[in-house]
């Protein structure tokens, strides 16, 4: 496939041509499995040096929208990211924003508690017996006393994860993935010593309950009363923290 592409400035070459070849991946000029011509076309193309061209491919394949094959047959291809790529993108960056200080706890709670109550209703219209005895599977787990907090943390995202499953949404599970994955993780993290786990599994006991009996009304009301005391643990730890930087 013969694709002109603009000249670009020297400032930022790699940059701008990235962007140009990440264009045309997504307006579909070039599909998945398409072969980019190569380091040297797109060199005399683009009118700059190969390392230029080189850097340009490693940011697109740092974004998993190309790929690369030695061999006879070999040659740099036009990726499709499963929708485990994309997450994983989503998360890091995500998680980069968290650590810059760009999200605090009252914006992330927000967001969890209203993409939680959209997943509560749909999902209580159309969860299945696998969703339900994963979340299931997972109170069983968090129920054992001696389980470490790292290990019931990990279980909390796995019973949310089924919960977001049960909805049978692509996009909406694409969105909460990157809730689950990278905001909830904080979320235990700054709270796991002010909350009591008994409570937690009492939570997610009714929201299964709820979702159980496609019960939407008690779905939510389970989902708000959860939040609710995520909501409190969370002042209690900015306190907590204000306190410790105010001795120091």
């Amino acid at each position: 496939m013969s694709i002109q592409y603009e000249p670009v400035n020297t400032q930022s070459a790699a940059l701008q041509i990235a962007e140009q070849i990440q264009q045309s991946i997504t307006d579909g000029t070039l599909k998945a499995n398409d072969k980019l011509p190569t380091e040297e076309e797109l060199a005399r193309q683009f009118n700059v040096s190969r390392p230029t061209i080189r850097e340009a491919l490693k940011r697109l394949a740092a974004k998993s929208l190309i790929r690369s094959r030695r061999g006879p047959t070999g040659g740099t291809f036009v990726n499709r990211p499963s929708q485990e790529d994309m997450v994983g993108t989503m998360t890091t960056a995500v998680g980069l924003m968290i650590g810059m200080g760009e999200f605090d706890l009252s914006d992330i709670a927000e967001t969890r508690h209203e993409l939680e109550l959209v997943c509560a209703r749909l999902a209580s219209e159309r969860r299945n017996d696998d969703e339900l005895n994963r979340m299931k599977a997972e109170i069983t787990i968090q129920k054992d006393e001696s389980l470490s907090d790292e290990d019931f943390c990990a279980s909390d995202v796995r019973y949310h994860r089924a919960l977001v499953d049960a909805t049978h949404n692509p996009v909406l599970k694409f969105q909460m993935f990157t809730v689950i994955e990278a905001l909830q993780p904080v979320e235990n993290l700054v709270i796991y010593r002010f909350r009591q786990r008994e409570k937690i599994v009492r939570h997610h006991e009714k929201i299964l309950s709820a979702i159980t009996a496609q019960d939407q009304e008690k779905a939510k009301d389970a989902i708000n009363e959860q939040m609710a005391y995520l909501r409190e643990r969370f002042a209690q730890a900015q306190d907590w923290r204000s306190q410790k930087d105010n001795e120091t």
